[in-house]
């Protein structure tokens, strides 16, 4: 594991390499990538991993990887995306991760024959099927779906742990709806999707001591995720053996950055997503099993400085998404020692950082932030720089930066 004091040094070097560039600036740390890259391959175990493309959103670096061994195909999370990357990318395994009602689009995947054989949707119910037949009543090509099964816990007293995603829970429910994809002419039902975000997406080691509560919230949520998996290894299990008698499935995704190893264990998955765990945004910094480095950063420019011991940065409203809280906006690391301003916190055009560095940072000088998951840096700048020790070596576009706006 790292040190923050290699990373204070690492942030140093990446502002040194960029200073030439006007911000904001989003860079990449290559060996920074590289380890999160072998140590995703490492965790999985061998078990292919599946790109998911809505935390990266940098073609060229979906491609680069999917170009290694021990990755394999694309989770894309909007059906214009998958279709462009089939085609533009020539990505030949694309899953959708949610479900699609652009008729438009659908009628776009059906028509297109390379398309509709790489890219399959996500379907949760009849409802989804009766929407593809009419968005594209007449095909040439069947349309690739896979069912998304419902991996959260219906735990006693508790209730529902976990996102609410598809109403497909029971093994009963799976196999009504594989019966039902079976029986619908223009349509072939080829995988099984199931996302444990409770056990992928919450960290089990958030810092705190004991008068925070931490600790005990931590034993708990270990508690939790143990008894998800066993309910989840069983079920999935008895719901993939049962889909298998009536077609033949060609994959089964499941997991996420946060559960490699656990999902690894699930004989009935073929492949695991991960996307946050490549660039390392500061959300896994409370996971106990493994630390991601941060290997990508943004650069904001200093254009105030309002009072003593306060600079003013210019943008920073890079905010994640899920529930609004602290944990959800960029962390500034560099340089050490500055904090928000509770009341105002990053703002979309301007962002007031406290700190007894703020003394020594001049109108033009960069701060640089730490994004929370993977995603909203690629929407708010065009390219992003990769740099390679001192330097500067290559810049290449985001989704934004060719054009594209998916969602």
């Amino acid at each position: 594991m790292t040190t923050a004091a290699t990373h204070i040094d690492q942030w140093d070097r990446i502002d040194r390499a960029t200073a030439h560039l006007d911000g904001p600036v989003v860079a990449l740390d290559r060996n920074a990538f590289e380890a999160n890259v072998a140590d995703l391959r490492r965790r999985a175990g061998g078990m292919p991993i599946r790109v998911a493309s809505k935390s990266l959103r940098v073609r060229s670096v979906i491609d680069d990887i999917l170009a290694r061994d021990g990755f394999a195909g694309v989770l894309a999370y909007d059906i214009d995306e998958a279709i462009w990357l089939a085609t533009r990318s020539g990505v030949t395994d694309v899953l959708m991760g949610y479900p699609t009602a652009r008729r438009a689009s659908i009628a776009a995947l059906a028509a297109d024959e390379v398309a509709a054989s790489r890219v399959t949707l996500l379907v949760d119910s009849t409802d989804h099927l009766d929407l593809i037949d009419a968005a594209a009543p007449v095909r040439a090509h069947p349309i690739r779906v896979a069912i998304d099964l419902d991996a959260s816990l219906d735990a006693p007293l508790v209730g529902h742990i976990g996102v609410h995603r598809s109403p497909v829970h029971s093994v009963d429910d799976a196999v009504a709806l594989a019966r039902a994809i079976v029986a619908r002419p223009g349509v072939t039902l080829v995988g099984v999707m199931s996302y444990e975000a409770q056990i992928a997406g919450v960290g089990d080691a958030a810092p705190g001591g004991l008068g925070s509560g931490a600790p005990l919230r931590n034993r708990l949520i270990r508690t939790m995720q143990t008894a998800s998996m066993a309910e989840l290894r069983r079920r999935r299990g008895a719901a993939v053996a049962a889909i298998g008698e009536l077609c033949d499935l060609e994959f089964v995704n499941a997991g996420g950055t946060g559960s490699l190893e656990v999902t690894a264990a699930d004989p009935s998955v073929t492949d695991i997503a991960a996307g946050s765990g490549f660039f390392g945004g500061h959300l896994f910094d409370t996971y106990s099993h493994f630390r991601p480095a941060p290997a990508l950063g943004f650069g904001l420019q200093v254009v105030r400085r309002p009072r003593q011991g306060m600079v003013t940065c210019h943008g920073g409203g890079w905010i994640a998404s899920g529930p609004p809280a602290p944990d959800r906006l960029p962390l500034p690391v560099w340089p050490p020692g500055l904090a928000y301003i509770d009341r105002e916190a990053a703002g979309e055009v301007q962002t007031p950082l406290r700190g007894d560095a703020a003394d020594a940072l001049a109108i033009g000088d960069r701060v640089w932030f730490r994004h929370t998951k993977s995603g909203e840096p690629a929407e708010h700048c065009a390219a992003i720089v990769i740099v390679d020790g001192d330097e500067v070596v290559d810049t290449v576009p985001t989704y934004r930066g060719e054009g594209m706006c998916f969602l």
